[in-house]
């Protein structure tokens, strides 16, 4: 019996306050933009443009939360702006954590390895630590238990 993806045995998603500090710093430089412009164009363009990114990645995070799920015939990973893909476990070549070094601090990535695409997720993205997510996802490609 095949599971549906939208229905997943496991999801994880970025986490609600990150979405709502992004639209913050949008609205924060849009303002400051306009405040310290003084006439000036360039200050401007620069405040709105900050504010456009911050909120298009914000709003990213609203319309498209869920960033992995992972069910026993696969995972299903974030696509584009907010599209979803189905990728089944034989597709799938290696599920590792990368760990580096960064301004003192150990950074984690998780990495799902198809072969022809890489897909990579952060702590934020995931909003658990991407070493706990992919015990689980070794758990359930090997038949265990999803918890």
């Amino acid at each position: 019996m095949h599971s549906e993806p939208d229905t997943p045995a496991r999801r994880w998603r970025v986490e609600t306050a990150l979405p709502v500090c992004k639209l913050g710093g949008a609205a924060l430089f849009v303002v400051l933009g306009a405040l310290f412009a003084d006439g000036d164009p360039v200050r401007l363009g620069a405040g709105l443009l900050v504010g456009a990114v911050l909120l298009g990645w914000g709003v990213r995070d609203l319309v498209a939360p869920v960033r992995l799920a992972v069910d026993p015939d696969g995972v299903t990973v974030i696509q584009g702006f907010a599209g979803r893909r189905h990728i089944p476990w034989s597709e799938i070549e290696r599920i590792t954590v990368d760990t580096r070094p960064r301004l003192g601090l150990a950074t984690e990535t998780l990495e799902i390895d198809r072969g022809a695409s890489l897909h990579l997720f952060s702590r934020y993205d995931l909003g658990v630590a991407p070493r706990e997510v992919a015990e689980v996802l070794h758990a359930v490609r090997a038949g265990g238990p999803a918890y």
